[in-house]
């Protein structure tokens, strides 16, 4: 008999594969990862924990859990249900048999601010209409019109005063500012918490997608795959909304183990396509060859997919070309070759959400032993 054990904090769940259980029956509960005690003037805090909250089916029938770890501005709400009141991705794994653990990033959310850690922003309503909700009233991208997935209804669709757009804007938090100390801050609590529950899969949303790079190259072992919704790039370099240098080791703000070993990142040597790789998409920058590999993600299986109508749409490939240039086992799937048309870059929440979760599912039966 088939036992798997799937770790809680300090409980053990054992589920046994056969055994007689329905299968909506869920465990509950959240655990916290990470984190340390320091100083300050009122005495002494801890900074730098992170919330997780799990959902562990009765039957586990998949071999790793999955982490949700949602980007800028947002918390775990973006997995756990949609602003229109749908079942959201957290449901739909557990659904399939996945232990499910939904974070809120350190300094965001249930996961205490000490109030120190860096510089704290918020997205305007503004900010939120344009990129996420109602971009085909903007066309700020090419494609931006194809944009038809966002729920809501009548000429208010994605834009204050619609109840949809008001419920999500409501959920909006702070974010901290550079990236770099978010990058620093989930790669300790992620390891903390892969260090608790064990082998897992990380899901990342945009501003958390160099947190998969960094957690899987802190717990190589630990972690089984990534799935990247649209992650944080392109590589070395703004797109769309500014041009300017970013991301300077490659994928992250912050350093990554290399072969042949890189102590400053001016080391990698940077090279743009001659050429995009289409019409309305950017030039790559990619390494000079021969191209140095990513050390402790060549074992690691990666998806990168992009949205029809985002913003991401002209340059996430050139994240995907990269990891494949240094070694990385990785798919790029545009959403529309899959044959799911009018997302934006909110995808966990929009109306065709669980055919985008069921794209996911697939790929990670094909590809996590």
């Amino acid at each position: 008999m088939l036992t798997r054990r799937i770790a809680i904090g300090s409980l053990l769940i054992a589920a046994i594969a056969g055994c007689a259980a329905p299968q909506d029956a869920v465990k509950q509960g959240y655990l916290f990862a990470g984190g340390q005690y320091i100083d300050t003037k009122a005495g002494q805090i801890m900074a730098g924990q992170m919330y997780a909250e799990y959902r562990i089916p009765a039957k586990v029938t998949k071999p790793y859990p999955i982490v949700m770890i949602h980007g800028a501005a947002q918390t775990g709400t973006n997995f756990t249900g949609t602003p229109d009141g749908r079942k959201g991705w957290a449901d739909y794994f557990v659904e399939q048999g996945y232990a499910v653990y939904v974070v809120d990033q350190p300094a965001r959310g249930r996961s205490a601010d000490a109030g120190n850690v860096g510089e704290v922003s918020r997205f305007s309503a503004d900010i939120i209409e344009k990129r996420f909700t109602a971009t085909a009233k903007f066309k700020l991208w090419p494609k931006a019109e194809l944009h038809t997935q966002f729920p809501g209804d009548g000429p208010n669709k994605g834009l204050r005063g619609d109840p949809v757009f008001d419920q999500f804007y409501a959920s909006q938090v702070q974010l901290l500012r550079p990236n770099s100390v978010s990058e620093k801050l989930l790669r300790e609590a992620g390891a903390a918490l892969l260090d608790k529950i064990g082998p897992a899969i990380i899901m990342t949303h945009s501003q958390s997608g160099p947190f998969g790079w960094v957690i899987a190259d802190a717990r190589p072992k630990l972690v089984k795959g990534i799935v990247a919704a649209e992650p944080s790039g392109p590589p070395f370099r703004e797109a769309v909304f500014g041009t300017a240098a970013a991301r300077a080791w490659g994928i992250t703000e912050t350093p990554m183990a290399y072969t042949p070993a890189v102590t400053d990142p001016a080391q990698i040597a940077k090279a743009e396509d001659a050429a995009a790789d289409g019409p309305n998409l950017v030039k790559c920058m990619l390494q000079a060859e021969p191209a140095r590999k990513l050390t402790n993600l060549q074992n690691v299986p990666v998806l990168v997919f992009a949205a029809e109508a985002s913003y991401h749409a002209i340059y996430d490939h050139c994240t995907a070309k990269y990891l494949k240039q240094a070694g990385v086992k990785t798919d790029f799937v545009r959403l529309e070759d899959a044959g799911i048309k009018g997302n934006g870059h909110m995808v966990m929440i929009e109306k065709n959400n669980l055919d985008i979760a069921a794209m996911i599912a697939g790929w990670l039966n094909k590809n996590v032993r």
